[in-house]
């Protein structure tokens, strides 16, 4: 297989975790897939790259937009807290990349391009949360930059059943190729 790179998008615990701030549904629904794809990637020395969202506690750096929930005491994904570590079941490795970002988008103003360039990666597999927010904009971004991008449906979520489906036709539409764990690992295997 090409050289290829999985991104793990977001799965923190502030993000997963039931009752936490930021928990979206079905979150944890998808911790076992991403690790299965995860140990499927380490298996055959692929780049697996954990992309993070933080931000400071006095909340200098979150978006315009979710700045008041922010500053009224819905803190989430602060940097050096519980919340905003990954999920103990995909602790990353410590050869793991672990790129923090602080938009949506895994490419804006971060190190990701210069890191999949820099290894000779072209075609990317990603996965995590959440399908209209980061995971779009992380994908959008992706092929607006000529990556081969493979999106791994059951191993994604998003708030509901509807967004979820939504957003994988829309990424169909721009080339983005939208495959099951299952049937990615018999593509993968091959």
């Amino acid at each position: 297989m090409q050289k290829t790179a999985l991104l793990i998008i977001d799965m923190q615990n502030d993000f997963v975790l039931p009752g936490s701030p930021g928990h979206i549904p079905g979150a944890e629904g998808i911790v076992a897939s991403v690790a299965e794809l995860r140990n499927m990637v380490r298996r055959r020395n692929g780049l697996v790259v954990h992309l993070t969202r933080t931000y400071r506690p006095d909340g200098s750096d979150v978006e315009a937009f979710r700045l008041p929930h922010f500053l009224q005491g819905r803190k989430i994904a602060v940097s050096g807290t519980r919340g905003a570590e990954v999920v103990e079941d995909l602790t990353p490795e410590e050869d793991e990349p672990v790129i923090v970002k602080k938009r949506f988008s895994g490419f804006m103003g971060t190190e990701l391009d210069l890191l999949l360039r820099r290894k000779g990666i072209i075609r990317l597999v990603i996965c995590g949360l959440q399908y209209p927010n980061c995971i779009r904009a992380t994908v959008y971004d992706a092929v607006s930059l000529d990556y081969a991008v493979t999106l791994i449906t059951d191993a994604t979520a998003g708030e509901t059943r509807a967004i979820c489906d939504a957003n994988i036709l829309d990424m169909k539409n721009i080339g983005v190729e939208c495959l099951t764990l299952e049937e990615f690992q018999g593509r993968w295997e091959a």
